[in-house]
């Protein structure tokens, strides 16, 4: 499976994070009063939108070569890079009109972070792939 992803890197993965982030920017940028409820709580939809985008972020950072420290350390530069748009998103949401600020949503967004590095890392020891 990664060796498949590590050779269409730039259709399953390039492009991906780069349309799952801007849908990501745009969908935070709506006031909640316009937005459908899922039923489901606002701190599983943070941690499910960083689940995702730490998935994109960890493989982008492992498949790319033009900068070894990015893939050597991948799985901190997935924390701070996605921590980092965490913070900007939550201030962000200050100016949308019925969304907050809140501690708790960054702190979701860090566990989605977390769970898709350890989920990728499982997957990566199951298929024993190591990054070239």
């Amino acid at each position: 499976m990664f060796k498949f992803l590590e050779k269409r890197k730039k259709i399953f993965v390039y492009i991906p994070l780069t349309v799952y982030w801007i849908v990501l920017f745009v969908a935070t940028s709506y006031p909640t009063t316009s937005i459908p409820t899922l039923g489901v709580s606002d701190k599983i939809q943070h941690m499910s939108a960083f689940f995702i985008l730490g998935v994109l972020l960890y493989l982008t950072l492992i498949f790319q070569n033009k900068y070894p420290k990015l893939k050597e350390k991948n799985v901190l530069y997935t924390i701070l890079i996605g921590s980092f748009y965490g913070v900007l998103d939550e201030l962000h949401q200050i100016l949308i009109p019925g969304r907050f600020c809140e501690l708790l949503d960054f702190a979701s967004d860090f566990s989605g972070l977390v769970l898709a590095i350890v989920f990728i890392i499982l997957l990566m020891k199951v298929n024993k792939f190591i990054p070239e």
